[in-house]
């Protein structure tokens, strides 16, 4: 098995914290997540974390008129030139102090970064031939205050900048002689957005507290003048002189406008959003504001979660909506100003909505709490994954979407699990339920409950599907019912402590449960024997998991330790002393050192792998661990997360952050209020202690490996990532000799020895060669090959087709593959079945996404082709109308054209159905 893991995607957040922006074309919409930047595909349904991981969170994205180049900014002004070609790191730059906003001209040529008071425009890069891609080209100053927002002309000749000493600002950014500063006033608030109107100098400014003036200039764009400095030479002297015969007989005159002749700007209009908001509504921050300026639609958004359309610079209404209860954080148009996304960081919500239509494109909301637990579904094409806010999601491994979202459960969710066709998911909660919920009709089916009030930790299903057993977090009780009656068959008592985890055999009947008193009792569910065995332990039992083929089962204690036992005779087959793998991390406000901390850290989460080779094992640090079981060693080390934000991602303490009274995070500066103010006492500026400030703490709450052994996924802090294999960066060779070369392999190919240039092809195992010599063989021969293939090729070869499944267009001729290795080898694949389980079910995977992708275009084109077929009668019966009243030759042909399209559409109707 190989362990070229790489990061591959971020599910179960959308949105953190930031601006969302539209890439050029519309079609895609980039949103801050963390220190990752997620680009989701609204045409083609996906979204794509992109391997780009910074320091802090992101909380500034500016994207380049052409789309090739990113500019990412961080909580502490580090940012980050990016290309959205090759998905990496450019060039940084550290701004040193925290940025608001950075916005690219629409030109391309420059980019403008406001940092505190000042604005600071750079050289885009690319542009020019420079050795440092963030050349400074001009820095603006003037504000007394922080500068919040700004915006450029069409022209990209002047830029507008808004701060909170509640003006608003004018500037050239070439020297122009006809306009130097405007300053405009008219607020009694903080700016929070100010753009230009389309093609003009006018200008938009909107305050916090909800009010909006229309600035308008008396010049035009168009009118502006460079500013270009004249030469006059002495009268009497010739104009073909060289300089440098006369040098004082040249004076400099600057090519300036009078003052009656400068641009002014006088404001026209003011408005308030407060008749729009209504009388009896609450009063609410301006939060955000977005401006279309070819349709002239503005966008505002509110602290309460509502939004308005209005038409500028009239100001007039098109659309109110309320999305949640919570704060607007960004929102942007995209290029053709029909969709409008939006952020809410207290949510984690993002949402893309088509305002004419009045339909979502895009609605996603993660886990605005923990996530606590995740399971894949038997074909890996599924992953649920429940959370402390009662929530229970299932997301698409391939479109990363969630498509259904359960919130039945009342209290946190515990544990989550499929069914074994998938179609079923089952969760435990502690609120004293476990709901089993239809993925088809989606909806709570069933629900089980216990007795008396119990609260569940833990929940397994065996492989049946019957079963479905919970353990109590406060009765110390496992309770087991029916998935077919609901009923409650057996109570397991025996344990001291409350019940940590659970865990099916897949071939056996046997139930392993752990507990925090020390033990693993293994228990046989279908015969009603009580206990079979008891495990025990120096330390509390965290996490039980048994083999694939129940062989054996591992078990993490708080020692941080794993053991491997023989469920059938009771015996340690191994141990992994994992303590020092978990690594060293101490949190700002520990008063112990990072190794002293360690000792109290363990595994709380671990997974086999498909073929039961290697375990997978995670807890209390950002380190994600793969151990190789047979020689009981650690083979490779993930770390989950390089984001600074979180608390316990630091070994040393930092004395950056230390001060003769202690700690600067013991200092509160109300940055984690949730209205994102700090509530402090009257000549306090820094923020009193009571405030509610604090950083959340990396770790791994469940990991679990794909069945289809491609991937393994790690529910975090920051969210579900997703880990993936890829293949084409392995070679790895099958039995190779000196002559077996890509050349002599096309060679033989050539010469029509399909099955022996099949075997040399796989003996190279290069998978672009592997696709050419296939793709040749002719389907006349593909029973005679699939029949006297050795097995030592049919699972390499069942294994290729499956890969192949995902992304291949030639569907019949895979099938056909397909179909003759599954009728001609069956039996001996089914003798194996265990060793090639994680094959077969990413055959399945592929065989069921490929099925409902042609499922909708079926359908798509059945009711389409209907429509047009009823179109084409409703004409043929107007012309019969009309040819009642007129029979002329003209009638008589469209009548015979209109019969045409019907048997046309008929037969075509006929195929697709």
């Amino acid at each position: 098995m190989k362990f070229s893991y790489r990061f591959s995607n971020l599910l179960g957040s959308v949105y953190r914290k930031g601006n969302v922006v539209f890439t050029p074309d519309g079609n895609s919409v980039i949103s801050p997540v963390g220190n990752r930047v997620t680009v989701f595909d609204l045409k083609n349904n996906r979204s794509e974390t992109l391997p780009i991981e910074s320091g802090k969170n992101i909380t500034c994205i500016a994207l380049s008129p052409d789309g090739y180049t990113m500019i990412l900014v961080n909580e502490d002004g580090e940012g980050y030139l990016c290309s959205l070609i090759s998905k990496t790191v450019l060039s940084t730059y550290h701004f040193h102090q925290p940025v608001h906003q950075v916005k690219f001209s629409p030109d391309g040529k420059k980019f403008a970064v406001t940092r505190n008071s000042v604005i600071l425009v750079f050289h885009a890069p690319g542009k020019r031939r420079e050795f440092n891609p963030f050349q400074l080209f001009r820095t603006y100053q003037g504000a007394y205050d922080e500068t919040v927002c700004i915006d450029w002309t069409l022209d990209s000749k002047v830029l507008c900048a808004g701060s909170k000493d509640m003006n608003t600002r004018v500037h050239a950014v070439e020297r122009l002689a006809n306009l130097t500063i405007n300053s405009l006033g008219g607020h009694n608030d903080a700016i929070v957005a100010a753009y230009f109107a389309y093609n003009s100098l006018d200008v938009f400014t909107i305050s916090q507290n909800g009010h909006l003036c229309v600035w308008e200039c008396d010049t035009k764009l168009e009118d502006l003048r460079p500013y270009i400095p004249k030469v006059h030479r002495g009268q009497g002297q010739d104009d073909d002189l060289d300089d440098q015969e006369n040098p004082d007989s040249k004076e400099t005159e600057m090519d300036t406008a009078e003052p009656e002749d400068r641009a002014m700007y006088q404001r026209v209009q003011k408005f308030s959003y407060k008749e729009a908001r209504g009388a009896k509504a609450k009063f609410a921050f301006l939060t955000s504001a977005a401006f279309h300026k070819t349709s002239a639609i503005l966008v505002s958004g509110f602290q309460d979660g509502s939004f308005f359309l209005h038409e500028m610079p009239d100001f007039n209404l098109i659309h109110s909506l309320n999305v949640s209860d919570q704060s607007i954080a960004s929102m942007a148009f995209n290029n053709t100003g029909d969709w409008l996304a939006l952020g809410c960081g207290g949510m984690g919500q993002l949402l893309v909505w088509e305002w004419q239509s009045e339909t979502y494109v895009l609605k996603q909301q993660g886990h605005f709490n923990n996530m606590g637990c995740l399971a894949y579904s038997p074909d890996g094409q599924n992953i649920a994954t429940g959370g402390d806010d009662g929530k229970v999601k299932v997301w698409n491994t391939s479109s990363g979407f969630c498509f259904v979202t359960f919130t039945e459960h009342l209290g946190g969710i515990t544990g989550v699990t499929f069914n074994q066709n998938g179609q079923v998911v089952l969760s435990a909660s502690l609120d004293g339920s476990v709901r089993a919920f239809d993925l088809n009709r989606y909806r709570n089916f069933r629900t089980f409950t216990s007795p008396r009030p119990c609260q569940f930790s833990c929940l397994a299903v065996d492989h049946s599907g019957d079963i479905v057993c919970a353990g109590g977090l406060d009765t110390f009780e496992v309770f087991v019912w029916s998935m077919q009656t609901g009923r409650l068959l057996e109570v397991l008592t025996g344990h001291v402590g409350p019940i940590s985890t659970l865990s099916f055999s897949s071939n056996q009947s046997f139930l392993a449960t752990g507990s925090w008193d020390k033990s693993v009792k293994l228990w046989d569910v279908f015969e009603n024997k009580g206990v079979k065995e008891t495990l025990q332990f120096n330390s509390d039992v965290l996490a039980v998991a048994f083999r694939p083929d129940g062989g054996e089962v591992a078990v993490a204690n708080l020692n941080a330790q794993i053991t491997f036992w023989n469920p059938n005779t009771a015996t340690q087959t191994g141990s992994i002393e994992g303590r020092h793998d978990l690594g060293y991390f101490r949190s700002e406000n520990d008063k112990i050192t990072a190794r002293k901390a360690a000792e109290g850290k363990a595994f709380t989460t671990i997974c086999y792998s498909a073929d039961g080779q290697c375990l997978l094992a995670a807890g209390q640090s950002k380190n994600v661990c793969i151990y190789s079981v047979p020689d009981q060693m650690l083979i490779k080390k993930f770390e989950i997360s390089r984001n600074y934000s979180f608390d316990g991602m630091e070994e040393f303490l930092d004395r950056r952050k230390m001060t003769q009274w202690g700690s600067l995070s013991l200092v509160d500066d109300g940055k984690g209020d949730q209205d994102g103010t700090a509530i402090s006492l009257p000549g306090v500026k820094k923020g009193d202690m009571s405030s509610r400030h604090w950083k959340p703490e990396v770790r791994v709450a469940a990991v679990q490996f794909s069945p289809t052994g491609r991937a393994w996924a790690s529910a975090t802090t920051e969210g579900l990532l997703v880990y993936s294999l890829d293949h084409n960066l392995v070679f790895d060779p099958f039995d190779l000799e000196m002559d077996i070369t890509p050349e002599n392999v096309r060679k033989t190919l050539q010469d029509g020895d399909y099955s022996i240039s099949l075997m040399l092809s796989f003996r190279l195992n290069e998978v672009k060669l592997i696709q050419e010599v296939l793709e040749s063989i002719p389907v006349s021969n593909v029973p005679v090959i699939c029949e006297n293939l050795p097995n030592a090729y049919i699972d390499k070869l069942l294994a290729f087709l499956a890969n192949q499944m995902e992304a291949t267009t030639h569907l019949q001729f895979y099938m056909i593959w397909i179909n003759k290795i599954l009728m001609f080898h069956g039996p001996q694949l089914k003798q194996r079945s265990q060793s090639i389980m994680a094959t077969l079910r990413m055959l399945q995977k592929g065989i069921t996404r490929k099925h409902e992708d042609l499922g909708k275009i079926c359908d798509h084109n059945k009711y389409s082709i209907g429509y047009i077929k009823a179109l084409s009668q409703a004409k043929r019966k107007r012309v019969t109308e009309l040819g009642s009243e007129d029979e002329s030759d003209e009638v008589e042909e469209e009548k015979e054209d209109d019969s045409e399209d019907e048997n046309f559409m008929s037969n075509l109707m006929n195929s697709v159905t």
